[in-house]
C-alpha cells in the first residue's frame, strides 16, 4: 500500500525567533535580518491564500499634492532631545528608546512628560515596572508636576488601550513595552509574540489617533535592544541612551529616524534634582589649571555632528612585574597600543616598552575615532618625558604604523569649535582648509613633526634616564 502523502496542513513550519520571518523549510540564516541558528520549528505550514483587489480607504493623490503640514513637528520641551529628533515630536510618530539599566531613561522621559504636557496636549505615562507612588516621588524631585500630566501604573494592554480612550493624549509614554502583555497572546510578558503584539497595538493606535508614541526598551548584555529584530522595523524612530553609570554625562544618539538625520547627538547631565540638556558640555571634559601638566593633551572629537574638546590623561611609571600594566578608560586598549609602538618605532621613544602604562579620558567620554590618535600619542610621549605640552593645545589626527599624520573628516568645524574655547594652537594634518582668525595652527606630516613641540633635551634624556634606572 503506498503511503500517503502529507498535506501542507501536516507539513512543519519554521520562524525565525529574531524577527518572526516564517518559511516552510528549516535553513541556517535568516533570510530577513541576516542572523545565525534563529530558525526554529513552530508548527503547520501556512495556508497559501490570495488577497482580491478591496476598496480603498484614500485614493491615491499626486505626490505635490499630498499636505505636509501633518508631519510638522511638536516640541517635547527638552532642547537637546528635540535636536536628535529632528525638531520635536511628530504626531502618529513611535520612538523607541533604549538604554542601559539605570542610565536615566525614565528619568529623561518623565521630564518630557511634563514638559510637553498643556491645556491642548495632554500627556499620558504608563509605568510598568514602577507603582505610580514611586513615579510620583521621582516627579517631586525632579519638579515634573503638570496638571496636564496623567499617570497610571498598568501591565495590561487593553487596560493601556482603555486609558487612551479616556485620557486622549497627545503623547505616551509607555515604560516598557517588555512589561507589558495582551491577555490573547500566549506567553510570558517580554517574550517575542507579546512585543511584536504590544507594539504593533500602539503603533495602531498611535497612526490611526495623530498621537506620539514613546517606548522603553530594554538591551541585552551586548547592549542590542531585547525582543524581536521586527520591533526596530516597526518603529519610526530609535534612539540609544547611553552613559557611565558613575559619570554625569549622558548622551542620546539616533540610531533609526524616519523624520530627521541619525547623526546628531544630544547631551545631558543626570544629577540629584533630575537630568538637564547640555548645550555646551565641553566643560564637563576639561580640566582646568594654571600651569600645564606632563602627559595630558587636548583634543576635539565629533560626536555626530557636534564638536566636543575632550582631555587625554597618561602616566607612566617603573613596573614591579615582569610584564608591564597597560590600563585604559575611555579609550580603546587597541588604539593605545599602537600608538604606544608607533611612538617606539617611529618616534625613537624606547623607554614605554617596560613602564606601567595608564591613559585615560576626563569626565567619562569615550573616545573611539582615529582622530583622537595624535593626541593619544602626544600624551603618551609627554608623560614618558615628564615634559608637559604647551599652553592650549589641540592636536587632531589620525596616526597610521608607518609613523604618518592622516586628515580626518571635519578639521575646520573642530578648529572653530576649539579656538571658540580660547585654545590658540592647534596640531593638525596637512592642508586644514580655512581656520580660524587669530588661532596658530601648524601642520604636521608625521609623528617625528609632531613630537617637535616637546623640548628636544627632554625627549633626548627619557631613554637615558630609564637606562640609568635598570
Amino acid at each position: 500500500m503506498a503511503a500517503r502523502t502529507k498535506s501542507a496542513k501536516d507539513r512543519p513550519s519554521y520562524r525565525c525567533t529574531e524577527c518572526g520571518w516564517t518559511t516552510a523549510k528549516w535553513l541556517g540564516r535568516c533570510f530577513e535580518c541576516q542572523a545565525w541558528g534563529t530558525v526554529e520549528e513552530f508548527g503547520g505550514a501556512p495556508a497559501v491564500r490570495t488577497t482580491a483587489a478591496g476598496r480603498v480607504s484614500t485614493a491615491a493623490l499626486p505626490i505635490g499634492q499630498v499636505d505636509s503640514r501633518q508631519a510638522t513637528a511638536r516640541s517635547t520641551g527638552v532642547g537637546e532631545l528635540d535636536r536628535v529628533l529632528g525638531g520635536g515630536l511628530v504626531p502618529g510618530a513611535v520612538v523607541l528608546l533604549a538604554g542601559e539599566p539605570g542610565v536615566g531613561k525614565s528619568t529623561l522621559l518623565l521630564d518630557v512628560a511634563a514638559k510637553a504636557a498643556s491645556d491642548e496636549h495632554h500627556t499620558l505615562y504608563v509605568t510598568a515596572e514602577e507603582s505610580a507612588s514611586q513615579v510620583r516621588m521621582r516627579a517631586d524631585r525632579i519638579r515634573a508636576i503638570n496638571d496636564h500630566l496623567y499617570l497610571a501604573a498598568e501591565t495590561d494592554l487593553s487596560a493601556v488601550l482603555g486609558h487612551l480612550d479616556a485620557v486622549k493624549p497627545s503623547l505616551l509614554v509607555l515604560d516598557s513595552v517588555q512589561t507589558v502583555a495582551s491577555p490573547e497572546i500566549e506567553g510570558a510578558p517580554g517574550g517575542m509574540a507579546q512585543v511584536r503584539e504590544v507594539a504593533g497595538a500602539l503603533i495602531r493606535a498611535s497612526k490611526e489617533r495623530g498621537m506620539s508614541t514613546i517606548l522603553v526598551g530594554h538591551v541585552t548584555k551586548d547592549g542590542a535592544i531585547a525582543g524581536p529584530r521586527l520591533l526596530e522595523h516597526l518603529v519610526d524612530v530609535v534612539l540609544s541612551f547611553e552613559g557611565d553609570r558613575h559619570a554625569r554625562l549622558r548622551l542620546v544618539r539616533g540610531v533609526k529616524n524616519r523624520y530627521g538625520a541619525t547623526d546628531e547627538v544630544g547631551c545631558f547631565e543626570l544629577h540629584d534634582e533630575g537630568i538637564t540638556g547640555l548645550a555646551d558640555p565641553s566643560g564637563l571634559f576639561l580640566t582646568r589649571r594654571d600651569e600645564p601638566v606632563p602627559g595630558t593633551c587636548l583634543t576635539v572629537t565629533l560626536e555626530g555632528k557636534r564638536p566636543l574638546v575632550a582631555e587625554v590623561q597618561a602616566l607612566t611609571v617603573d613596573s614591579q612585574i615582569p610584564s608591564p600594566r597597560r590600563t585604559t578608560s575611555g579609550l580603546e586598549t587597541s588604539r593605545v597600543s599602537m600608538m604606544l609602538a608607533v611612538l617606539e618605532q617611529r618616534g625613537r621613544i624606547s623607554s614605554l616598552g617596560k613602564r606601567d602604562i595608564y591613559s585615560a579620558t576626563v569626565g567619562g567620554v569615550k573616545l573611539t575615532e582615529p582622530a583622537a590618535d595624535l593626541a593619544i600619542a602626544l600624551a603618551l610621549a609627554s608623560a614618558a618625558s615628564d615634559t608637559p605640552l604647551p599652553k592650549n593645545l589641540v592636536a587632531i589626527g589620525e596616526v597610521g604604523l608607518a609613523g604618518e599624520v592622516r586628515r580626518v573628516t571635519g578639521v575646520q568645524r573642530r578648529l572653530a569649535e576649539a579656538h571658540r574655547l580660547g585654545f590658540t594652537h592647534a596640531l593638525v594634518p596637512t592642508d586644514p582648509g580655512k581656520v580660524p582668525a587669530g588661532m596658530k595652527v601648524t601642520e604636521v606630516a608625521n609623528m617625528g613633526d609632531a613630537l617637535s613641540v616637546l623640548p628636544r633635551r627632554s625627549r633626548a634624556q627619557a631613554p637615558q634616564e630609564d637606562g640609568a634606572r635598570r
